[in-house]
C-alpha cells in the first residue's frame, strides 16, 4: 500500500480536528483571543489621539519600522495583517458551519417557544455580520483613504479628525463598536468554556472579566469619535 493511498484513507490529525464540531469551537476560540489582542492593541494606539499630531503621527510612523533592519519597511504590518486576516477568515468559516450544523440538528421549531439565550448570544450572528461589513469600510476610509476625501497619507490625526467630523462615519463607527462590545462579551465567556478555564469557582471571575473587557474596549474606542465631535481633540 502507497503512502498517497494510506493518507487518502486516513485523513490528518489537523483535518479531523477541523471536521469536528469541538475542532471549530476550537478555532474560534484561539482566533477570538488573537483578534482580541489586536483589539486591545488597537485600542491603546487610537488613544494617543488625546496627545496631540506628533504622538500618534510618531506612533503610527514607528509602526512601519517594527523589525528594521532585519524586516523591511512595513513588513511586520503586513506579518500582522496577514495574520488578522487569517484569524477573521477561520473565525468567520467556523462560525457560519456551526451555525449550519445546529440548524441541520434542529430542523424543525420547538413547540414551546421559550428565551434559551441572552441578548448577546441572540446577536452573535448578525454582529459577526456588522462587525465584517464595518471591518471593510474602515480599511477603505483610515488605512487606504479610499473612501476619506480629506485624508493624507502619513497624518494619521488629521485623518481621524477629519473621517469623525462626518456625521454618517460617526453613526457608522457606533453602531459597530457597540456590536463589537456584544460580541467580546460573550465571545470572551464562549472561548472560556471551549478552552476548559471556566469551572464553578472561576465562572463568575471569567464573566466579570468578559463583561470588563466588553465595557473598556467599547468605552475606548468611542472615546475617540466622541472626543472629535465635542471639539475635545480637532
Amino acid at each position: 500500500m502507497t503512502t498517497a493511498t494510506r493518507t487518502a484513507r486516513h485523513p490528518s490529525t489537523l483535518a479531523t480536528l477541523w471536521r469536528s464540531t469541538v475542532g471549530k469551537k476550537a478555532v474560534m476560540a484561539v482566533t477570538g483571543l488573537v483578534m482580541l489582542l489586536y483589539l486591545v492593541a488597537h485600542m491603546l494606539g487610537n488613544l494617543k489621539v488625546f496627545f496631540g499630531p506628533d504622538d500618534i503621527n510618531g506612533y503610527a510612523a514607528w509602526l512601519r519600522t517594527i523589525g528594521q533592519p532585519f524586516l523591511g519597511h512595513e513588513w511586520f504590518l503586513w506579518i500582522a495583517r496577514l495574520a488578522l486576516l487569517a484569524s477573521v477568515v477561520l473565525h468567520g468559516v467556523s462560525a457560519y458551519q456551526l451555525s449550519r450544523r445546529d440548524l441541520a440538528a434542529r430542523p424543525s421549531k420547538y413547540v414551546h417557544q421559550r428565551r434559551r439565550a441572552s441578548y448577546a448570544t441572540r446577536t452573535m450572528r448578525w454582529g459577526g455580520v456588522i462587525l465584517g461589513l464595518f471591518v471593510v469600510w474602515h480599511i477603505l476610509d483610515l488605512t487606504t483613504l479610499t473612501v476619506n476625501p480629506v485624508a493624507e497619507h502619513g497624518h494619521v490625526y488629521q485623518n481621524i479628525v477629519g473621517t469623525f467630523g462626518r456625521w454618517y462615519s460617526d453613526v457608522i463607527y457606533i453602531v459597530a463598536m457597540l456590536a463589537l462590545g456584544f460580541h467580546i462579551r460573550h465571545g470572551f465567556w464562549s472561548a472560556a468554556q471551549t478552552l476548559g478555564a471556566n469551572n464553578a469557582r472561576r465562572d463568575r471571575a471569567l464573566k466579570l472579566t468578559a463583561n470588563g473587557l466588553a465595557l473598556l474596549l467599547t468605552a475606548g474606542f468611542l472615546s475617540v469619535p466622541v472626543a472629535v465631535m465635542t471639539g475635545v481633540v480637532k
